[in-house]
């Protein structure tokens, strides 16, 4: 595929994708918030259902106990029936406006004695089969069947001993149950109350709207009310379930998906109307490119063409001819550091040769230092030789090490003898410029008793580190200063801390105070820290500075080893 097409396909994929990749996030976004607020509506409208069902009923249940209890039922208890009982049946009928379709009094023959239906007076009573019963204020209350959207709850009417000397009929209109399912419904929902403790199909469903078993024939999104009893433990245990149409629910999405895909064949021709020219304005200098390379293979002599478009191709075309200038300077810079490598080696191996001299003067010094009458400028001029030889060979044994580090000899050594040893050593530096050295030792963390610390390291080159850290926090520190050493004893590793109240490490500092020849001190060379790092790493440790803890300036220093070692890692 050419570079003109490539580029019109990318103009086209840069331009399409990213407008593609949005419209399908918004798209799925919008119908993911969508159909939770859809959900949530649906919960919402089915616990509200599920909460005026269980009020109706716990009102129904209040009304019959109540009822039952009232001085008026005292005629069923002596016998003495009239109109007025009937009479008083009929009122409360009437005054519940259709919830109930009957309201009567049985006795315990089960014959009707007083009904706000004269008609059903001295008639059999006919409940059907009983459904629930239920203890409700003291009082047995017991629901029968539902058939033709009537249900019939019963409670028994006592004597003052307690016995049953009749029952109290209320015929509930279903009807009103149906109506609060009818008020959850809107555009492509329907409604159900549901038994959940019935398993039976045919009797789990107590209640259902118009278009219940179409939509639930179809449905993708239905809810259940959460269970909220009015009474404690609940008295029925049914819910409320609201289904609706995906189709319905989905369908301002769909038209937002329409849309978008529209506009994205309108994007995509926009794009493809811009696009083609502007990949042949980038094309055309990049094929002149193509051919200035090809002529530059068999003649290095030949001049880059000039070409026009874009700035990124005008800047390859002055790299092509940059091009020989580089590989003549990269020529340039790779003998160059050919031959530092060659410097750097012959130095490593002249380093006994530099001894020599150093050493024959130092002989000389003293010989000449042993001479009677030797006057005080001779004796300085003798002191000085000395110190400045002792020094050079200091930095040439440095030098040596830093380049060629001996490998460790790992023996078990206790670090609190050689830690105490590196101490004992600096001491007397230490009290000339009046620094207090103090150590300690902790086991995890605490202040402990100074025992046995076993580690696997080479004692000579762990005790140069601890010299190197300690003589540096000396050296930095003011008169009157303070370094601690502290050994703490983890279970798996040692950790050596030299802290100081000096000036402190800066930020900046710490990426390069382990660098080779980095050093803050005057008349320093740089070495011992970066000598200490290569001990520390061959020993499987690290050589870490932090803030210190004895002031808010000072420098800690810690060193951290691995109690034992793999010697074959080694």
């Amino acid at each position: 595929m050419s570079v003109k097409k490539l580029l019109l396909l990318g103009f086209l994929l840069s331009a399409l994708l990213p407008m593609l990749m949005v419209t399908l996030l918004t798209f799925f976004e919008a119908r993911t918030v969508l159909r939770e607020e859809i959900v949530r509506d649906m919960q919402t409208r089915a616990n509200a259902a599920s909460h005026q069902v269980d009020d109706m009923m716990f009102e129904r249940l209040q009304n019959i106990v109540s009822w039952s209890r009232l001085e008026v039922m005292d005629e069923v208890v002596i016998g003495d029936f009239d109109k007025r009982l009937s009479k008083f049946l009929n009122e409360l009928k009437v005054s519940y406006r259709g919830v109930y379709q009957s309201i009567y009094v049985v006795n315990n023959q089960n014959v009707v004695i007083a009904s706000s239906e004269p008609a059903d007076i001295g008639k059999p009573a006919n409940s059907g089969r009983q459904w629930l019963q239920i203890s409700f204020a003291n009082r047995t209350v017991r629901l029968y069947q539902l058939a033709e959207q009537k249900l019939p709850i019963a409670s028994d009417i006592l004597d003052v001993n307690q016995q049953k000397v009749g029952s109290l009929w209320v015929i509930f209109d279903w009807h009103a149950i149906t109506k609060i399912l009818d008020s959850t419904e809107n555009q492509g929902s329907a409604a159900a109350l549901v038994n959940v403790d019935d398993e039976a199909p045919q009797t789990r469903m107590l209640a259902e709207t118009k278009h219940w078993k179409k939509i639930v024939a179809a449905h993708d999104i239905s809810v259940d009310s959460m269970i909220q009893p009015s009474a404690e433990p609940p008295i029925f245990n049914w819910v409320v379930s609201i289904a609706q149409y995906r189709s319905v629910v989905m369908a301002p999405v769909h038209r937002m998906g329409y849309m978008f895909i529209l506009l994205l064949i309108i994007t995509g021709v926009l794009a493809a109307a811009f696009a083609a020219p502007l990949s042949g304005r980038i094309t055309k200098p990049l094929a002149r490119l193509t051919d200035y390379a090809n002529r530059f293979m068999r003649s290095s002599q030949s001049a880059p063409p000039v070409v026009d478009g874009p700035i990124e191709v005008r800047a390859l075309s002055s790299a092509f001819g940059k091009m020989m200038d580089d590989l003549t300077l990269s020529k340039e810079n790779l003998t160059r550091a050919a031959k530092l490598a060659v410097a750097g080696e012959m130095a490593a191996a002249m380093s006994h040769e530099i001894r020599t001299p150093l050493g024959i003067l130092r002989s000389s010094a003293q010989v000449l230092a042993r001479e009677k009458g030797l006057s005080v400028e001779g004796q300085e001029v003798v002191a000085f030789i000395n110190m400045e030889t002792e020094r050079l060979n200091k930095l040439v044994s440095t030098l040596v090490d830093s380049a060629r580090p001996r490998q460790p000899e790992f023996a078990l050594h206790d670090i609190v003898p050689l830690v105490e040893h590196a101490v004992a050593m600096l001491r007397m530096q230490a009290n000339k410029k009046d620094v207090n050295l103090a150590m300690v030792v902790k086991s995890h963390g605490e202040a402990a008793v100074a025992e046995q610390i076993l580690v696997e390291c080479d004692a000579e080159q762990i005790t140069q580190v601890l010299l190197n850290l300690l003589l540096n926090a000396i050296q930095v520190l003011p008169t009157g200063g303070k370094v601690a050493v502290s050994i703490i004893d983890a279970q798996d590793h040692v950790v050596v801390s030299v802290a100081d109240d000096g000036a402190g490490v800066t930020e900046a500092q710490k990426e390069q105070i382990f660098d080779p020849f980095f050093t803050q001190r005057p008349g320093g060379i740089g070495l011992g820290l970066a000598v200490s790092k290569q001990i520390v790493t061959a020993h499987f440790g690290s050589l870490t500075v932090e803030k210190s803890t004895l002031a808010n300036t000072g420098a800690d220093f810690r060193v951290q080893l691995p109690k034992r070692q793999l010697l074959n890692d080694a």
